[in-house]
């Protein structure tokens, strides 16, 4: 899962990116409007936390532009102010849920994960495919009711395939949510990841789709 945090706040930012690093995520960072933009504009991302009040260009411009060029990601906007008019502008401009300022991060982080998991239609905080149990809240999965060891890079995989369970995954856009844009980015690492995935969670759950990607769903609910 991959996030983008637009906050000229560069301790707020670090702050925030750090905690959603500790949970697992990949995080971008950008530090005004302009770059934030640029940026959601370009690269896919899973949801945004936008500040309101950014140099450069407005968290609300930034947040116009992207819905007018069709940009559905989930956006989570910060607000410094308390006046409600602020957050109906910020509403209305299409973000999908809000925190005014000051906040703890553990509520944004609860809101993100909310954010995420109804963009892909997921009401609880646990997502099931068949024997695998992905607690979104703990970052933590089970196979069985047995706490599955995996690394960060494996945990990124199981939660983008079951928050997208029953659909086709390419390996590109499996890379492009695994991983930040700085990284050196290549598709045939996520053929290792699987493998050590399938070993793990078993042979059955993962489906490789030829020529298109991987898909993950329970046995019985082949297509």
């Amino acid at each position: 899962m991959r996030i983008l945090i637009v906050e000229d706040d560069a301790n707020l930012n670090r702050q925030l990116a750090e905690a959603l690093q500790e949970a697992g995520y990949v995080v971008d960072q950008a530090f005004d409007g302009e770059e934030g933009h640029y940026l959601g504009d370009t690269e896919p991302y899973d949801a945004v936390i936008l500040d309101i009040g950014l140099p450069e260009m407005d968290g609300i411009t930034v947040l116009e532009k992207w819905r007018g060029d069709g940009k559905i990601m989930p956006v989570l906007i910060l607000t410094a102010r308390d006046r409600w008019s602020d957050k109906v502008a910020g509403i209305d401009a299409g973000a999908d849920d809000y925190v005014a300022k000051p906040f703890h991060v553990e509520e944004v982080m609860a809101r993100i994960r909310a954010l995420i998991r109804r963009a892909a239609g997921h009401a609880s905080s646990e997502i099931v495919c068949g024997p695998v149990r992905l607690d979104t809240k703990g970052s933590k999965a089970t196979v069985n009711g047995v706490a599955l060891k995996l690394t960060s890079h494996e945990f990124r995989l199981l939660s983008y395939l079951m928050h997208h369970m029953g659909q086709v995954v390419s390996r590109t856009e499996l890379v492009e949510h695994m991983y930040d844009q700085d990284f050196d980015r290549d598709s045939n690492t996520i053929e290792v990841f699987v493998g050590r995935l399938r070993k793990k969670i078993g042979n059955d759950l993962i489906e490789t789709v030829r020529g298109l990607g991987y898909r993950m769903q329970a046995p019985g609910n082949g297509h």
